[in-house]
């Protein structure tokens, strides 16, 4: 009878435990749109998706693979885009990285970046609400293999330093290490140890119809 008890008591108990692991392990960071020194110069439509994604920001949500729907505690890096996109009145939007990188090179709106330094010339034209790509952050059969994907924001008026705004399961925010659904420093990663694989940043790009005059709706 007590082993039957345990038994029933770990069929009700884990499964609970389970549903709070990602809220458990978000480590976010927040900010409003008023933050962003360029936010009350961009156009409605820019605004309206900066709005959108610093919202999901303050769910504390946390970095969970193959999730688009907050609804579940949290979302990766494409289902992140994914979402706000789609909140936005993107219906187009593709769900993966790779997919949403040549939906923005098939716009020709790409700008390639081969520095290593954030501040670059190369990063010289990047736009709040542009999408931003890397390579290498994990191993992957994509093709393009473009490995995760963010949302610049701007520069933040408090530092001075350009921000991002994704799900991630380890950049930083003004230094200090976060994961989930977050506010997050632009910076340029470190060089990878050895035997170890090396996560690239290789530009940038406008999302199709987002600084259009006519609404991304239509």
């Amino acid at each position: 009878m007590l082993g039957l008890l345990i038994s029933l008591l770990l069929v009700i108990v884990v499964p609970a435990l389970a549903d709070t692991t990602n809220s458990l392990t978000a480590v976010t960071s927040s900010l409003s749109p008023d933050e962003i020194v360029e936010f009350s110069a961009q156009p409605a439509s820019v605004q309206k998706l900066i709005t959108l994604s610093l919202d999901l920001t303050h769910q504390h949500l946390a970095y969970t693979t193959a999730s688009a729907d907050p609804s579940t505690g949290g979302m990766d890096c494409s289902g992140f885009v994914y979402f706000v996109l789609q909140q936005a009145g993107f219906k187009q939007v593709p769900r993966d990285s790779s997919g949403q990188y040549v939906w923005v090179r098939m716009n020709h709106s790409f700008h390639a970046v081969f520095s290593r330094k954030a501040n670059g010339f190369e990063t010289a034209e990047l736009l709040p609400g542009d999408l931003m790509f890397w390579i290498g952050t994990y191993q992957t059969t994509h093709d393009p293999p473009v490995s995760h994907v963010m949302i610049y924001l701007g520069t933040e008026k408090s530092t001075g330093n350009r921000i991002m705004v994704g799900s991630s399961d380890g950049r930083t925010y003004h230094g200090e290490k976060r994961s989930g659904v977050s506010v997050f420093d632009f910076v340029m990663p470190r060089e990878a140890n050895e035997g170890k694989q090396q996560a690239n940043f290789i530009g940038y790009g406008s999302i199709p119809e987002l600084r259009d005059s006519v609404s991304a709706a239509h």
